[in-house]
């Protein structure tokens, strides 16, 4: 019998939903699904889990080391806790612009304050002051100033001059934060993509209150409707397989025809049925139990059974083929 977990917090609709759906699926006979239980985590020893869907460890980081240990033993954690770990915004804005994915025109700040534990010396190979016309024109008012990690709509700050851009980021402490191109939309979307192949297009107004975010209609429509649909869908694949997130979600702001990728670091994405609605939410169920009964199935004990986006796949197989590439061995030729 393989065990499909959940480990959440505080939402109650998606995870009890989920844990229905694979068992109703299944039957319970070989595969069965539970909220994930930890009594003791000890380092080297594997969970009784093959299947892990993590919906809390980014806010509790007891679980992201506990998740670490798991796929490390064996267990496909949803989504891949190292590469999680390591990932954020403005990092995915520069892959999105090698896979041609368009983003908005994005700039990294360094914190306002100092780290703990720095001095002025830490920050020697930064210039004072660093080229503020470049990119206050490269960028443009208004603007949008975010953290570059993080999500939650937390220290988003929209600025409409340098003035004010100067008197917010006074607010921002140590946080690191992006400074980026204001897109005017006429559309905007919100899509979830599961298992990198499983893709769901929601219309979305995030002006909106939040309760009704998914209350609205796309205003492009006819075969400009499909086009888009087309470009919006390949974008999301190629973003998600390039990441290697199994369960996340992509938003698009359209301007002039042109979806721009806006915020697709979501791994842990709202799925909760009074703000996504009942049609998105029975979909995320559906797709979510699927995935998590092909995981199991597949699930090989004692290996590596996390996804690993084609940037690192593709970044650690490059020197290996670097190596066996045959070297060619020079000789004398006999006289």
């Amino acid at each position: 019998m393989k065990k499909v977990g959940i480990l959440f917090g505080m939402e109650n609709t998606f995870p009890w939903a989920f844990i229905d759906k694979v068992n109703e699926k299944t039957g319970k006979k070989d595969i069965v699904a539970e909220p994930v239980l930890i009594d003791k985590v000890e380092q080297g020893v594997p969970t009784d889990y093959a299947v892990i869907f993590d919906r809390i460890s980014q806010d509790v980081p007891f679980y992201r080391a506990y998740l670490k240990n798991a796929a490390l033993n064996g267990s496909a954690v949803v989504n891949n806790p190292f590469w999680w770990s390591a990932d954020e915004k403005f990092f995915n804005n520069c892959l999105a612009i090698k896979l041609g994915v368009p983003v908005p025109k994005t700039l990294l700040l360094p914190s306002k304050e100092r780290p703990d534990d720095t001095s002025d010396q830490s920050f020697r190979n930064l210039a004072m002051p660093m080229d503020w016309q470049y990119m206050l024109e490269r960028v443009g008012f208004p603007a949008y100033m975010k953290p570059h990690a993080g999500g939650g709509w937390k220290s988003v700050y929209k600025v409409e001059n340098p003035d004010d851009l100067w008197a917010k980021h006074g607010e921002t402490g140590q946080l690191v934060m992006l400074l980026q191109e204001e897109i005017v939309f006429t559309d905007y979307y919100r899509c979830y993509c599961i298992g990198g192949k499983y893709v769901h297009i929601m219309p979305y107004e995030p002006r909106n209150p939040h309760h009704l975010r998914y209350a609205t209609q796309p205003k492009t429509q006819g075969e400009a409707h499909k086009k888009l649909m087309a470009t919006i869908t390949d974008y999301v694949l190629k973003l998600n397989q390039a990441l290697g997130y199994d369960f996340n979600t992509v938003e698009f702001a359209v301007r002039d025809g042109i979806p721009y990728a806006i915020d697709f670091c979501n791994p842990a994405p709202d799925a909760d049925i009074n703000s996504v609605g009942q049609t998105n939410f029975e979909w995320v169920v559906e797709n979510a139990a699927n995935f998590a009964i092909e995981k199991a199935q597949s699930h090989k004990p004692g290996q590596n059974n996390c996804t690993w986006g084609t940037f690192v796949s593709g970044a650690s197989a490059a020197p290996a083929a670097a190596e066996e590439k045959p070297k060619k061995v020079a000789t004398k030729k006999s006289k």
